[in-house]
């Protein structure tokens, strides 16, 4: 199998890392604009209400809202054909409990679809990256109520509706697998998926597991909405997994590593297999969760099957076991792996899994895979020359990509895109810093939101152009 000519190369942005124009619009106050810049070694606070003496990176992105237009081309330059965003919930329903949606909203959305379309380059739209209305927190709970999946399906509604036959790819939630109630959680992991600290979880495990739920059901409802609306519709989730190996060749920890990946897995058991699974739910009784699946809900789960699954790969890690020293924990939990190389955040470096994680989900599943995100965040330094020479990201990215190629002309997997995380520099979403940089274009902004907001192009920025334009055939999978 070669790889398609159709292949779809480009990118992936969010809305609240890259927008701004937080007060223009009519736009309401989402839970990411309520969260300050971090530090190397210091997490980002959570605030309640805006403090004046803080600074919130949301608020100013890197102005996409207003340069969307030379980001676009700028895209189209290095030959996307196709480029994933993010619509911000609080834009169309300011509170998120509104009659009627906000026209300011819909048109921005209409603006940056269209000018995709005519630079040729294929929307793929995520309907919730993180971008939650706070009053849906404060007043409902978030995803602990049901009452906000109607919202939320009201929300899903009016965007279908409002770009059809414009938007054919759709993805109905980013990373919401990382709500797990058998694993300890941060207070940013929680709060960026459902706009609740962990630490401040009265009954943490029946929480989590409700929160996961309800979002789980919500997708498959969403699904089914949008194929309603036009069966043209292709709609999948992104889901952020990652290979889980095991310490050593001992059974004991061979179990273990298959245990704590596949607990990245049972949302997208429900939403490929056409049921909540009943092992999470036996698994649930176990530790005293309560869960109940409805018969609306499990005719959601019949009716709202994936097209495809959007995949986020950044590392890997290695499964805890018996006796092993505490130290250096990996991205999503588990330990770090002596064999990889980190990067300036403590993320390992492992193409290979890539690979393992596409023929895994595959023949798991059967469904059409794209990499929804996929990068390397790293602090770039400009040469004497005026230029950013980010050898590093290419070799990073190249590395990727060939097991990327390998995957689809050696083992046949059905994968038919893949989008670069932050094909422009954007505010990090763990950190809050524009210090952490994965992009192809530079934006001249700094961790305390100073510099001229200009945009550059990096070496990797030819690299790519190159790699789209002769579709990987620059590399070879043999």
């Amino acid at each position: 199998m070669e790889m398609n000519k159709d292949f779809l190369w480009g990118g992936s942005i969010a809305a609240h890392q890259c927008e701004g124009a937080v007060k223009e619009g009519n736009k309401g106050t989402g839970i990411m604009d309520l969260v300050t810049v971090g530090a190397y070694g210091q997490p980002r606070e959570i605030h309640r209400e805006f403090q004046a003496e803080s600074r919130y990176p949301s608020h100013q992105g890197i102005d996409f809202y207003h340069r969307y237009k030379e980001d676009i081309a700028l895209f189209a330059e290095m030959g996307f054909k196709a480029l994933r965003i993010s619509i911000d919930w609080s834009r169309i329903f300011p509170k998120g409990d509104e009659e009627e949606p906000n026209q300011a909203g819909l048109e921005f959305y209409h603006d940056v679809v269209d000018e995709l379309l005519k630079q040729k380059i294929e929307p793929i739209v995520t309907l919730y990256h993180f971008e939650m209305p706070i009053h849906l927190v404060t007043k409902y709970g978030s995803w602990t109520n049901r009452k906000v999946v109607d919202f939320y399906l009201k929300f899903c509604e009016t965007m279908f509706q409002s770009l059809n036959n414009k938007v054919k790819y759709w993805v109905t939630f980013n990373e919401m697998n990382h709500i797990d109630p058998q694993t300890e959680a941060s207070d940013i992991f929680t709060y960026i998926i459902a706009g609740l600290k962990y630490s401040e979880i009265e009954d943490k495990k029946q929480t989590l597991a409700t929160i996961g739920y309800n979002m789980t059901v919500a997708s498959c409802m969403a699904v089914e909405l949008g194929h309603k609306i036009n069966p043209e519709n292709k709609i999948g989730c992104v889901f952020g997994i990652e290979p889980v190996y095991p310490v050593d060749c001992n059974p004991e920890n061979v179990l273990k590593a298959f245990q704590q990946m596949d607990r990245d897995f049972y949302q997208i058991d429900a939403m490929c297999n056409g049921e909540f699974p009943k092992y999470k739910i036996r698994e649930y009784q176990a530790i005293g969760i309560d869960l109940t699946v409805n018969e609306a809900d499990q005719q959601a789960f019949k009716n709202g099957k994936l097209d495809f699954i959007g995949m986020n790969y950044y590392a890997s890690s290695v499964a805890e076991y018996e006796g092993a020293e505490t130290g250096a924990s990996a991205l999503f939990g588990g330990l770090q792996n002596p064999f990889l190389k980190t990067s300036k955040w403590g993320w390992t470096i492992d193409p290979v899994g890539i690979r393992y994680l596409l023929n895994y989900t595959y023949r798991k599943y059967g469904l059409p895979i794209i990499i929804t995100e996929n990068g390397l965040g790293a602090v770039d330094e400009i040469g004497e020359d005026g230029h950013i020479h980010d050898e590093y990201r290419i070799a990073y990215l190249k590395d990727h990509i060939l097991e990327v190629k390998k995957a689809v002309e050696i083992d046949q997997v059905d994968c038919f895109g893949y989008l670069m995380w932050g094909p422009i520099d954007l505010v990090s979403a763990t950190t809050g810093q524009m210090s952490k940089r994965y992009g192809f274009i530079h934006v001249d902004l700094d961790d305390e939101g100073r510099g001229s907001l200009n945009r550059s192009r990096k070496d990797s920025f030819d690299w790519y152009k190159q790699t789209i334009a002769e579709n990987a055939g620059n590399l070879s999978a043999q």
